[in-house]
């Protein structure tokens, strides 16, 4: 039985990722407390379950301790299990809880000098959720719309099983770095296509993009050197037992450059390397 584990901060997306595996044949259920996981799961598999996806966050913050163990406990008994972290930065959370009006599930926790704010309770929250961010894929919804973010979850699920999955993600520094990287590579030095008149409303898919950026020696070198680090780390990751290496790839407005790098190096690796890729600034539009 496939057990898929949805975690992360409140406000992230759990439940549009819940919805996602729903929608895609999984057995749903959420805020399952974790002190019941394995209960769950043998009644599940007694059940002839083949897929089931489970949401646990920190409103289960008593029983959060548990959660390493229990995973471990669910791998050792044969069930294939892959976590999923969804994780957002704290102005983005703060804005949704402005625009939602929602209350934060540790806000009425108590703290020495009264019920805590909301900013303390989102870093409480992040503290409380350490160990499982740790061991899970981790997924930045700072920008990302909801269908981006069902494609994403479906996208990982279906590459579950490979040994490690290379996830090649492109963006722009202007928006902030993704909290989601394992490794990112700033390309900024790079000849910037957005200021030829022709080439700016087009991106680096684009033939005409890519032709202008192959002309520049630099660009190719650039290319080598992060093919090279990685050629030479992946193996070293794999045996780690990593399931999962996002590497960003970073230019000014994560239109040409950064892209157009992102859809050679996923080219590249997919030969040795069950690989996904992601354009954060194209996917928002």
């Amino acid at each position: 039985m496939e057990i898929v584990l949805i975690t992360g901060m409140s406000g992230s997306g759990k439940s549009v990722a819940l919805h996602a595996l729903e929608d895609y044949g999984f057995y749903c259920v959420d805020n399952l407390p974790p002190e019941l996981l394995i209960p769950f799961a043998e009644l599940e598999r007694e059940r002839n379950e083949e897929r089931v996806a489970l949401a646990i966050d920190v409103r289960s913050a008593n029983s959060l301790p548990l959660m390493p163990s229990q995973l471990m406990k669910l791998k050792n008994m044969g069930f294939k299990t892959t976590s999923i972290f969804l994780d957002a930065s704290s102005d983005t959370l703060l804005r949704r809880y402005s625009e939602t009006r929602r209350r934060h599930p540790l806000s009425g926790r108590v703290a020495s000098e009264g019920e805590l704010a909301l900013t303390e309770s989102i870093e409480f929250e992040r503290e409380l959720l350490s160990r499982l961010r740790e061991q899970a894929h981790v997924i930045d919804t700072s920008f990302l719309r909801a269908p981006q973010l069902q494609s994403y979850v479906k996208s990982l699920v279906n590459s579950y099983g490979a040994k490690m999955t290379l996830v090649f993600e492109s963006f722009g520094f202007k928006r902030g770095i993704p909290i989601d990287a394992d490794y990112v590579f700033d390309v900024r030095m790079l000849p910037n296509p957005h200021y030829e008149n022709a080439l700016r409303p087009l991106s680096g898919k684009d033939e005409p993009v890519q032709l202008f950026l192959e002309k520049y020696p630099d660009v190719k070198t650039m290319q080598g050197h992060i093919q090279s680090f990685l050629d030479h780390w992946l193996p070293a990751l794999e045996k780690d037992h990593r399931n999962y290496i996002t590497v960003a790839i970073g230019c000014t407005g994560g239109q040409h450059r950064s892209v157009y790098l992102v859809e050679k190096l996923s080219q590249y690796f997919s030969t040795k390397w069950l690989t996904l890729k992601r354009h954060r600034e194209l996917d928002s539009k």
